[in-house]
């Protein structure tokens, strides 16, 4: 076995091998070496043991994942993988190889093994494909069908779709690409930033993988081989963004158990047999739990399982709540993709490898130095009702049945520029919810002010906090002086003060500007009394649902996300808006002086372990509609939970001239060199150039031959 690590100044490993699955072996090594801890959080939660050394609080996610089956539908997705395509199966478990090879060093550098007693595990050939599919499983956002089920109930059905938005639960990443009529070099460029729960450590890999088959630099997932999402081979480079499509489907089952401990289920054949086992979960510092695990014919039930028997019905049927998914149903998650992107040189072959693509459907963009662009929908979206889509249906009906041949993807041609950005444009056939078109139009009119971009000029997209989504309640907080429900006669000086100052904001959310601190206080005040109207009363009452689906349950922010178009129309009348909103001005006026919107919109990554020093996190700029998209949750919190996960650039005229960014650094170790290092330049919207030279890099003496 022939391996070379090296790294360039940000501690990026670049590996080279003699072969594709030596290099696989290097990569699970390396990312072992500096990302054990997050290997090991990644793979325990996705086989539901984190509650065994993280604690009771993370039962819920456990129970989750133990009854969606995550870990046996990996295993179902390994089996046929190797039966299919044994090349890439060997891949994977070179990879896996390499992990187990890599923890026990890992792990001795980790400190967070010893703090929480945790012995580095063993991965199985499978454990990969779990870790795609517990970080992509509420990727779609299939609570948000709970959530409809609770407001036609609760509100009515007419206001079902009231909400609908880019909810607190679904990703906002950008992408563009601009054809090399556009740019200054003549070729073409592939940018954006995915904008996910930001975790630390990142849920994004720099990394360079190269052998003779293939020399690609790009953005991996650590736990999983290649890369997958983001990379520039050369020749070609590609990026995606998540198409808000509709894939996962929630059934209304009735469960019956018969008297020989079976349990059946009502189909559209009638009652079926339906599997059943119990599973106990260990849980550090408290008593072990046992948990049913229940599989219709519709797939795994995920809600529902403890709760009673209709009192009414001598056969002690009760209703739950199965989820139904491509992968568990058809034994294919698309990892044959992975090898294949990599060999790729052309648009044509990555459009060829992306056909194999199922989860997370993606909308695609690619170029290539021969001028070819690609700009596609990739995945596996099943053909059925468009019940389907919006609700809970019930199981026994033959009409929510899914056919047995995906829907068609769509695709479009690429004039000058092409924009993804979540919404409701390539991917409209496929999903019910996007996000709103504000980011998309706005890089597009960025886009169309110029015809000789730059890899470098780029930078001033990704950080755009420009705020289109302010407009409705900056209009509100005009009427608050006009027409003939004015208020202004009422508003207190100070609130009056306010109100001037807001009419005069540029609507830029920078994180140094006082007017973008105003903005999110009187936000956050209307959310408020919004939320707490009478006509929402009904939602506010507690739902039956497991406490994982809670930020897609909770009333506050529904109201929030949606406040563009609770303010126009609604269950709210028109009168009532405009004395919320004169009350949050004399609210926000009677506090003094606004704080800068950096001051409280802080950054709040998710990790595994609590932070010791949780006000050690920087202020940021940006919103969630903003092309800077950093989320919090208007009238409960400024912190951001959600912001770029990387930023990149792939120049088609020279790879070298390519850029990136991650939130924090290359590497998972505390106080290791490259643990933070690339921090300020993330917070200053500055990229890092990728380097590619090999001179230019310092090889690792464990590189080993």
């Amino acid at each position: 076995m022939s391996i070379e690590v090296y790294r360039d100044v940000w501690g990026v490993p670049h590996l080279r091998a003699a072969d594709p699955n030596e290099l696989a072996f290097a990569q699970g090594r390396t990312t072992a070496h500096d990302r054990a801890w997050q290997l090991e959080v990644e793979r325990h939660r996705a086989r539901g043991t984190t509650a065994a050394f993280l604690g009771p609080a993370e039962l819920g996610w456990d129970v989750f994942a133990r009854q969606a089956r995550i870990a046996d539908t990996a295993r179902r997705c390994f089996e046929r993988l190797e039966a299919t395509d044994a090349p890439t199966a060997a891949w994977v478990r070179a990879y896996v190889a390499g992990v187990n090879d890599g923890l026990p060093e890992g792990a001795g550098r980790a400190p967070e093994f010893a703090e929480t007693g945790l012995a580095p595990g063993r991965w199985e050939p499978w454990t990969p494909l779990a870790v795609w599919l517990s970080t992509h499983v509420l990727f779609a956002g299939f609570p948000t069908k709970l959530w409809r089920e609770e407001v036609a109930r609760r509100l009515g059905e007419e206001w079902t779709e009231l909400f609908a938005t880019d909810g607190p639960g679904t990703a906002g990443s950008n992408g563009w690409i601009v054809s090399g009529d556009r740019t200054a070099t003549g070729a073409a460029l592939v940018a954006g930033d995915p904008h996910r729960f930001v975790e630390a450590p990142g849920v994004y890999q720099q990394i360079r993988l190269a052998c003779p088959a293939y020399d690609v630099v790009g953005l991996a997932v650590p736990g999983v081989p290649g890369i997958a999402h983001f990379g520039h081979a050369g020749p070609v480079a590609w990026a995606i963004t998540n198409a808000m499509a509709d894939y996962q489907d929630l059934y209304r089952e009735r469960l019956r158990r018969l008297p020989d401990g079976s349990t059946v289920a009502l189909g559209p054949d009638g009652w079926a047999p339906a599997a059943a086992h119990t599973e106990t979960i260990e849980v550090a510092g408290a008593e072990p739990v046992v948990i049913e695990v229940v599989e219709t014919a519709r797939g795994p039930v995920i809600i529902g399982l403890d709760g009673d028997p209709d009192p009414t019905d001598p056969a002690g049927t009760r209703e739950a709540i199965s989820l139904r998914h491509p992968p568990r149903v058809t034994g294919e998650l698309g990892f044959g993709t992975l090898p294949a992107l990599l060999r790729a040189r052309t648009v044509a072959d990555v459009d060829a490898a992306l056909d194999g693509w199922v989860e997370p459907v993606n909308v695609v963009q690619a170029a290539d130095t021969r001028g070819g662009l690609l700009h596609r929908v990739a995945g596996h979206v099943p053909v059925r009702d468009r019940a389907n889509s919006l609700r809970v249906v019930p199981a026994w009906d033959p009409a929510h049945a899914w056919d047995e041949r995906p829907a068609p993807l769509p695709r479009a041609e690429v004039h000058g520029h092409a924009v993804m950005a979540n919404a409701r444009s390539l991917a409209a056939p496929l999903g019910v919810e996007f996000a709103p078109p504000h980011r998309e139009a706005r890089i597009d009119g960025l886009l169309g002010a110029s015809a000789s971009w730059t890899a470098g000029a780029m930078a001033a997209i990704h950080t755009d906090t420009d705020n289109p989504s302010a407009a409705p309640l900056l209009e509100a907080v005009r009427r608050a002086g006009q027409g003939p429900t004015a208020v202004a006669d009422r508003l207190s000086p100070a609130g009056a003060d306010v109100r001037e100052q807001l009419l005069g904001w540029n609507r830029r959310m920078d994180a140094d500007s006082q007017d973008a601190g105003l903005y999110a206080a009187v936000r956050g005040a209307v959310v408020r009394r919004l939320a707490g109207h009478r006509a929402f009363a009904a939602l506010r009452e507690g739902d039956p649902y497991p406490e994982l689906f809670r930020p897609w349950l909770a009333l506050g922010p529904r109201v929030a996300f949606a406040l563009e178009t609770l303010l126009v129309t609604g269950p709210v009348p028109a009168e009532d808006i405009d004395r919320i909103v004169g009350e949050a001005l004399d609210e926000v006026g009677s506090g003094g002086p606004p704080a800068a919107w950096g001051v409280t919109h802080r950054l709040a990554p998710w990790q595994a372990l609590p932070d010791p020093d949780d006000e050690r996190w920087p202020g940021l700029g940006g919103d969630h509609d903003c092309v800077l998209s950093t989320s919090s949750v208007p009238g409960w919190t400024d912190r951001s939970a959600r912001a770029s996960a990387a930023r990149y650039v792939w120049d088609l005229s020279d790879r070298r001239r390519s850029r990136w960014i991650v939130p924090f650094g290359a590497s998972g170790v505390p106080g290791d060199p490259h643990h933070h290092d690339q921090l300020p330049l993330w917070l200053r919207g500055e990229l890092a150039p990728v380097t590619t030279d090999w001179q230019h890099l310092t090889e690792e003496p464990r590189s080993r031959a």
